[in-house]
């Protein structure tokens, strides 16, 4: 059963990856226009109870604040974003670009906060930024109920004076 559960996870994220590979929706000609998106996962539809209940658990990680929006940057500049969850036991903060964990480096960095016994704060920080830094940059939180995931897209931009 939990193994049904975790090829529902599975498919879902392999689907978001190659959406965001594609472009995620972008306009006719791929350029940098707005695209529809958004930040959030397309709605899951369960197909069977044991999903249901696991995405649908009252002590499952949700994230219930996040930076919900595109993210154009300056080269050289600071890119900062934020997720915040809930869930018991506390749930765990895990970012990605372009599907792929991010690791420390000397440009990145993650600051976290617990707050009570259910919740916890993260910020992502990227300081200065290169144009290896755009892309579609995600939050996951999981713990042992569910895992939720929001995402966000970014781009540089070049200000000729």
């Amino acid at each position: 059963m939990r193994l049904v559960v975790l090829m529902v996870v599975l498919a879902a994220y392999l689907a978001t990856v190659a959406e965001a590979a594609r472009g995620g929706g972008r306009g006719k000609g791929g350029g940098r226009g707005r695209h529809s998106m958004g930040s959030r996962m397309p709605i899951m539809i369960h197909r069977n109870p044991a999903s249901a209940s696991y995405y649908n658990n009252k002590d499952g990680a949700s994230i219930v604040k996040s930076s919900h929006f595109e993210l154009d940057y300056m080269l050289g500049r600071k890119i900062t974003f934020f997720c915040m969850a809930k869930g018991l036991p506390r749930p765990h903060i895990t970012w990605f670009k372009d599907g792929i964990e991010l690791y420390a480096h000397k440009f990145f960095q993650v600051h976290e906060w617990p707050i009570g016994e259910d919740t916890i704060k993260s910020k992502m920080e990227i300081d200065p930024t290169t144009q290896k830094d755009a892309g579609y940059y995600e939050c996951q939180a999981d713990n042992q109920y569910a895992i939720d995931r929001r995402g966000f897209r970014t781009d540089y931009v070049i200000y000729n004076s």
